[in-house]
């Protein structure tokens, strides 16, 4: 019976993903998430006491999911742009395959956080790995000494840009120019 809860939870969670990324949070109603995942307006309140607890489970199940494809084939006895490199193409990947997942993920972090958790400290946490590469970088003085956030805004988030105007044909990236991408999103965080 728990997997069968479990199992349930995660669809009204996906559905209430689905939901916000064609209707936005203000289209989004207790009512049509119960439509969309095919359960009662009332089996909604047994897995999350109110709207903005659906919100901030589903939003952190995105950036889990995030973190999890961004993270993937990364060991931390990497080289340093070993690492950065495979994170660089895991979102290339992602952001080329669901760019809707990333591009919502801006939405969820537009959203005032009032519950009692610090939401933004639990998705940091998720990306362990990013913030160990950024401080080693920086430890090592390779990296620009900036808030990781920042690098991450230099390197990282500019691939999903670039992944999103490649797939919707603005340009295309063969895997030399893709290899040069790689190179100057580097160049854009080691010191000089």
């Amino acid at each position: 019976m728990p997997d069968q809860q479990a199992d349930k939870r995660l669809a009204i969670m996906e559905s209430a993903e689905t939901l916000i990324a064609e209707l936005g949070f203000r289209g989004l109603s207790m009512h049509k998430l119960a439509q969309k995942a095919g359960v009662a307006a009332g089996t909604l309140y047994r897995y999350f006491d109110d709207k903005e607890h659906l919100l901030l489970e589903v939003r952190l199940h995105v950036s889990r999911r995030i973190a999890e494809a961004v993270q993937a084939n990364v060991s931390d006895d990497m080289p340093l742009k070993q690492r950065f490199r495979t994170m660089w193409l895991n979102i290339w990947s992602l952001a080329s395959s669901d760019g809707d997942l990333i591009c919502n993920r801006l939405q969820y972090e537009s959203l005032p956080t009032t519950t009692g958790c610090n939401t933004r400290e639990l998705e940091r946490k998720m990306f362990t790995k990013v913030d160990l590469l950024f401080d080693q970088g920086k430890n090592q003085g390779l990296f620009k000494p900036l808030d990781n956030q920042i690098l991450a805004a230099l390197s990282f988030e500019t691939t999903v840009v670039l992944a999103q105007k490649h797939v919707s044909g603005l340009y295309q990236l063969d895997n030399d120019q893709l290899q040069a991408v790689i190179e100057a999103s580097w160049d854009a965080i080691i010191q000089h």
